[in-house]
């Protein structure tokens, strides 16, 4: 029998054979990577080098700082990659302030800048970490990879720390974005879970800004938010950021605005960057530059605007998932439940054992079992005559079982301490277990009113200074003063000078946010503006406080105020303007007894007529009229004009006045969303007192604005204008309960003056198709007939009678409606565009 000869060539079985090779390989690193090195885990919110680093501190921690470097060492002995990777992550923690105090130079995160080295920077774990974050005796443990001691398979956090860190990682295959969250919201969004009420998440960031939330989709795959520097404006010849985009560092961002000059989509003459704790950057615009279109276009044109696209990919039971955040809340809020089950469970067992070996040892003295230790020959016969002396005392114990251990613990009871055994001291001790445990076993049976608790004292201890400093808003809302929620409340101490949200007990005034200037008057004459704080010292004797809005020049106060101990009355009337915030100005030139003897404030410049009443005085006119309206309005600066030269006693108001500023000029700013008198945008018409404004936008919703300035009334506007109850409109769309297009023709008297409401069905498949506010609507409708496509041009006004808005309207055909398109002209701001035609498909098509 011949031998083959055996084939040195590559044959197919061997590249088979190869091709499974790398298969195998590249599963097995694509899972360890995803598993132990990018996504972490939901239970703890942390990637593998982070949780070997916190573990690594808890084992070392003694309330003292420890250098970096050691900290890297020490981490060393459960990660099995190199020092950089670990000081990289420790740094990256040390900057989110939660986990780790810092000390040294730690880095700027929002200038981009490095930390000092490991061997001059120090950390150790706060007392949040310490509390929430550590629990040896509800950890799981594996083996470290050297084998040589143990790590923890996730950490026992009783928080949901992921949604409040935050991460990014890129695996094989699949990447994770988990964008941070409020401290303070995540635990009110726990505590919700857990009563089983909703809740809503959005995005919250270190580095502030404003961010739009309306596509986050709950933080899953195709969501994205977009974020805003926060951009002032100081003058009329700078612009002021110090608030940046999440992800942007002020490098990146000045040389995004550099580039956006020098491709000359804007004017600026140069940059300075004053960052140091916070973030400073100052933008010099170009003279003759309007200000409003410079932060537009920095808006749009750098990188004071971008998008963000989340995606929250997490380990859950050992594999990559993608869930919502909300989801992750509640799966986080689950789990620290089970922790706080398994801490009472072995705190209830903690407290039974030392209650039971606090009974044998009060039965073991009290009932003199020791003295059986005389008898006994060796430490067996010793145990055995000991368990006989306590067992006619054991039906007291919970456990009437004694083990030799704890017999072992008796007989080497120190005679000193028997001999001083108070029993007292041994009763309250046992009464104190007792409870404890009648508490532990409550605690175990309301676990969910416990973790609720739980939740509470965390926000409680732990939540100060950690509010909301991410503004959200829908983009085009170009001020962050026009678009925080008031969702804080504001007292005042008038007499002590104290305003601010966290004076509960004093003064309601009104509602605010964090984003609100308020403007301070006090009696002396002097005023300031300030911004909303937990509590503020402005001044003593308080007599006027008002949210302040710079830009508002019809905003106006009428003043009498005496300048000096004995001067003059003055009268003046003045708009603020444009200030220098925790600065005191003064009605007059700050004489020592100034004081403000009569004060209204104006939103519309109204100037009543008021009555002043001298103090008696021989040959004198004890008092007389005076009518602000014959008083010109200057700058807050002026003194005023002389009203008396005689001391004053009162001053009261007789009449009410009307505005002196005559009717307003409103115009829309479509970018913005803003209805105001800034001359930006299109020009709406003027607007008299009892004037309001009509909004209907593309969703059918409407709704009547009051008059006031600005107005912010977003995006997608169908119908712009001036409120007339009596103005019939045509509306053409598709009613989503019978799938018909229909006609209706109404006018709005009875219509909500104070709510939104729809000129158009409810139904989530309703579209309005198009909206006239005069007498010619016609339209060119497209049928389609078969293969065919018929046209005709309809007048809706002869298809439908004029009815309330409520009515539904009149089915006008039963042919397939391809296309409409629109033949009258558009009216003028109908939809804030100026276009004059337009055409929509049949919404069924798509």
């Amino acid at each position: 029998m011949n031998q083959e000869t055996p084939d040195t060539t590559l044959g197919l079985s061997n590249v088979n054979h190869l091709e499974r090779l790398y298969d195998g390989w590249f599963l097995d690193y694509a899972s360890y990577v995803i598993l132990d090195r990018a996504v972490p885990y939901f239970e703890d919110g942390l990637k593998p080098v982070q949780r070997r680093i916190l573990h690594s501190m808890f084992e070392n921690h003694d309330g003292r700082y420890q250098k970096v470097a050691t900290i890297v060492g020490r981490t060393m002995a459960y990660h099995p990659h190199g020092d950089a990777s670990i000081g990289d992550a420790l740094v990256g923690l040390g900057q989110k302030n939660l986990l780790i105090d810092t000390q040294g130079n730690w880095g700027n995160p929002y200038t981009g800048d490095r930390a000092a080295a490991p061997r001059y920077i120090e950390g150790r774990l706060t007392p949040f970490a310490v509390d929430v974050v550590f629990n040896p005796e509800t950890t799981e443990w594996i083996p470290s990879y050297d084998g040589r001691s143990e790590e923890p398979v996730t950490l026992p956090v009783k928080f949901p720390l992921l949604l409040a860190q935050g991460v990014d990682g890129i695996a094989v295959g699949l990447s994770t974005s988990i964008l941070p969250h409020n401290f303070r919201e995540l635990c009110e969004a726990s505590i919700a879970c857990l009563r089983g009420k909703k809740f809503t998440l959005y995005p919250d960031f270190f580095t502030g800004g404003i961010i739009d939330v309306s596509d986050y989709n709950d933080g899953q795959r195709g969501g994205k938010v977009k974020v805003r520097a926060k951009i002032e404006k100081v003058d009329n010849k700078t612009l002021a950021i110090r608030e940046i985009p999440y992800g942007t560092t002020t490098v990146s961002l000045i040389e995004s605005i550099v580039k956006a000059n020098d491709k000359g989509k804007i004017k600026i003459k140069h940059v300075d960057d004053n960052t140091s704790q916070g973030v400073e950057i100052l933008v010099h615009l170009q003279p003759g530059t309007d200000p409003q279109v410079a932060i537009d276009a920095l808006y749009a044109f750098t990188d004071c605007e971008k998008s963000l696209s989340p995606c929250t990919c997490v380990i859950i039971d050992k594999h990559p998932k993608f869930v919502g955040v909300s989801d992750i809340l509640k799966l986080n809020t689950e789990h620290t439940v089970k922790l706080l089950e398994w801490e009472l469970a072995n705190e209830l067992k903690h407290l039974e054992d030392k209650w039971h070996m606090t009974t044998l040892e009060k039965i073991f003295i009290e009932k003199e079992v020791y003295e059986v230790i005389k008898k006994a020959k060796d430490r067996e016969q010793i145990i055995r005559l000991v368990r006989e002396g306590l067992t006619p005392y054991l039906k007291r114990l919970h456990r009437q079982t004694v083990t030799d251990e704890e017999i072992g613990k008796l007989i080497e009871i120190p005679i000193r301490r028997i001999s001083h055994y108070d029993r007292e001291k041994a009763d309250q001790l046992l009464q104190e277990l007792e409870e404890n445990i009648a508490k532990c076993k409550y605690n175990q049976e309301h676990i969910i009113d416990y973790a609720v608790n739980h939740f509470k004292n965390i926000l409680k201890k732990y939540g100060e200074g950690k509010e909301r400093r991410t503004q959200i808003a829908e983009f085009g809302k170009v001020n962050a003063v026009h678009v925080a929620l008031a969702n804080q409340k504001l007292y005042v101490n008038r007499k002590e000078g104290f305003v601010g949200t966290g004076m509960k007990k004093e003064e309601y005034l009104f509602d605010v946010s964090e984003y609100d200037d308020l403007i301070v008057f006090k009696a002396d004459g002097s005023f300031k503006v300030v911004k909303v704080s937990d509590k503020d010292f402005v001044g003593k004797d308080i007599i006027l406080v008002e949210k302040f809005n710079k830009d508002d020049e019809r905003h106006i106060y009428n003043v009498i105020h005496q300048d000096g101990k004995d001067g003059y009355a003055y009268i003046k009337r003045f708009n603020v303007g444009g200030v220098t915030r925790d600065k005191d100005y003064y009605m007059g030139k700050n004489k020592p007894g100034s004081k403000i003897l009569y004060m209204s404030s104006n939103m519309n410049g109204e100037a009543e007529v008021v009555e002043v009443i001298l103090k008696p005085r021989p040959r004198i006119k004890l008092n007389f009229e005076v009518d602000f309206s014959e008083v010109e309005v200057k700058g807050r600066g002026a003194i005023g004009n002389i009203v008396s030269k005689y001391p004053v006693k009162t001053v009261k108001r007789l009449r009410k006045g009307v505005s002196t500023l005559g009717a307003r000029v409103l115009y829309f700013d479509a970018p913005s969303g803003i209805v105001s008198t800034q001359k930006k945008g299109d020009c709406l018409g003027e607007f008299g007192e009892n004037d309001k404004l009509l909004i209907i936008k593309q969703d059918g919703s409407a709704r009547v604005h009051t008059m006031a300035d600005p107005i912010l009334v977003g995006s997608n506007i169908k119908y712009l204008h001036k409120y007339d109850p009596a103005q019939v409109f045509t509306v053409l769309y598709f009613e989503g309960s019978n799938f018909n297009y229909m006609v209706k023709r109404f006018n709005l008297e009875g219509c909500p003056m104070t709510t939104e409401f729809s000129v158009v069905s409810d139904h989530k498949d309703t579209k309005l198709i198009e909206l006239f506010a005069t007498d010619d609507a016609r339209e060119l409708m497209e049928y389609q007939v078969g293969r065919e496509v018929q046209k005709e041009e309809l007048d809706l006004t002869e298809i439908a009678e004029v009815k309330g808005y409520k009515a539904l309207g009149s089915k006008f055909t039963a042919k397939k409606i391809k296309r409409v398109s629109r033949i009258s002209p558009a009216d003028p701001f109908s939809d804030g565009s100026g276009e004059s035609e337009g055409s929509n498909e049949d919404p069924s098509l798509f």
